[in-house]
C-alpha cells in the first residue's frame, strides 16, 4: 500500500479503536450492570457478586476492553451478558435491515437535494432560508411530526415499522418510508444548505452569464455550465451525509420500532449489555470514519478545476 493510502488507513484504524474505547467506557460508567439485570432485583449481594464474577464484570474496565478488542480483531464479538447468545448472530440478523434503511435514505436524500438545488438554480440561487431552517430542526421533531401526520392523522403508513418474521425490509417497503424520510429530510436540507454557496458562486461566473445571454435553455445551462462545478463538492457532501445517516439510525429505529442495529444499540445500553453495545456501535463508527476519510480525500482539488472548487470543499468541511 502506498504511503498516501497507508497513513489514512492507519488513522482510520486508530480512530476506530479510540471510538470503541470511548463507547465501552461510557457504557461501563453508567449505573448498574448486566449482573443486576440477570438478577432481576431478587438476587442477594452474594449472588450478585458470584454472577458478576461469572460474567467477568469484576475485572478492571481496561482489562475487559482489551479482552473484547482482542476477540473483535479475530472476528469474535463475544456473548451477550444478558441472554448468553453469540453477539455475532444477533448483529448479523440486524445489520441487513439497517443497511437497506441507510441506502434507501441516502437515495432519497440525493433526490431531495437535487430537486432543491434545481429549484434554487431556477430562482437564481434564492431560497436558502428554508433549507437552513429544516436542517436546524432536531431529528426527534421530524420523527414526531411525520409519524403524527402520516401514521396518526392520515393513516397512510404504519406507525411501527415491523418486518415480517425472518423477512427483509424489501418484503415490507411501507415499513421503510417513515424511518427513511425522517433520516433523509434533515440530511437533504443540510446538504442543500452546504451546496447552495457553491451554486451561487457558479452562477456568478462569466461563462454562466454568457450562456444565458445567448439564450440557451435553463436546463442546458444547468447541465453544461453549472453541474460540472458542483460535482466535487457534491461528492464530498454525499460522503459526509452517508456517515451521518448511519450514525443517526439509533433514534429513528427506536422511535419507529425498526429492527436494525440502531435499536439494538439502544436496547443493549438500557441493560448494560456491553458486548452487544460494542457490536452495534461498530457500523456507525466505521461508516462515519470511512466516509470522513473519503471526504478528506475528495478535498484535494483536481488539476484543471477552477480554484473555487477547493474553497467550496473546505467550506463544506467547516
Amino acid at each position: 500500500m502506498s504511503r498516501p493510502l497507508l497513513l489514512p488507513a492507519l488513522r482510520l484504524v486508530l480512530l476506530t479503536v479510540a471510538a470503541t474505547a470511548v463507547v465501552f467506557a461510557a457504557t461501563a460508567l453508567l449505573p448498574g450492570d448486566a449482573g443486576e439485570v440477570r438478577g432481576a432485583g431478587r438476587a442477594s449481594e452474594g449472588e450478585l457478586a458470584d454472577e458478576r464474577h461469572r460474567l467477568g464484570l469484576d475485572l478492571p474496565a481496561p482489562v475487559r476492553y482489551l479482552d473484547w478488542l482482542s476477540g473483535a480483531v479475530r472476528g469474535d464479538l463475544g456473548r451477550s451478558l444478558v441472554s448468553g447468545r453469540a453477539v455475532t448472530g444477533r448483529f448479523a440478523e440486524r445489520l441487513p435491515a439497517t443497511a437497506v434503511l441507510v441506502a434507501f435514505a441516502l437515495a432519497l436524500t440525493a433526490l431531495l437535494t437535487t430537486a432543491a438545488l434545481t429549484v434554487a438554480f431556477l430562482r437564481g440561487g434564492r431560497g436558502g432560508a428554508a433549507a437552513t431552517g429544516i436542517a436546524a430542526i432536531p431529528q426527534s421533531v421530524h420523527a414526531a411530526v411525520l409519524g403524527t401526520v402520516f401514521a396518526g392523522i392520515l393513516g397512510w403508513l404504519p406507525a411501527v415499522s415491523l418486518l415480517p418474521p425472518g423477512g427483509s425490509p424489501l418484503d415490507a417497503p411501507e415499513a421503510l418510508v417513515l424511518p427513511a424520510v425522517t433520516l433523509a429530510l434533515p440530511s437533504a436540507a443540510y446538504a442543500t444548505a452546504l451546496l447552495r454557496g457553491t451554486l451561487l458562486d457558479t452562477l456568478r461566473r462569466p461563462h454562466v452569464g454568457d450562456a444565458r445571454m445567448r439564450g440557451l435553455p435553463p436546463g442546458l445551462v444547468l447541465l453544461r455550465h453549472v453541474v460540472p462545478f458542483l460535482l466535487v463538492p457534491a461528492a464530498r457532501v454525499t460522503a459526509l451525509v452517508a456517515g451521518g445517516l448511519m450514525a443517526g439510525t439509533a433514534l429513528v429505529e427506536t422511535v419507529f420500532g425498526y429492527p436494525g442495529t440502531g435499536s439494538l444499540l439502544v436496547s443493549a445500553v438500557a441493560v448494560r449489555d456491553i458486548p452487544v453495545v460494542q457490536a452495534a456501535a461498530l457500523p456507525p463508527i466505521v461508516v462515519l470514519l470511512l466516509c470522513m476519510l473519503v471526504a478528506d480525500r475528495l478535498d484535494v482539488r483536481p488539476s484543471g478545476r477552477a480554484p473555487d472548487l477547493r474553497v467550496a470543499a473546505v467550506g463544506v468541511r467547516a
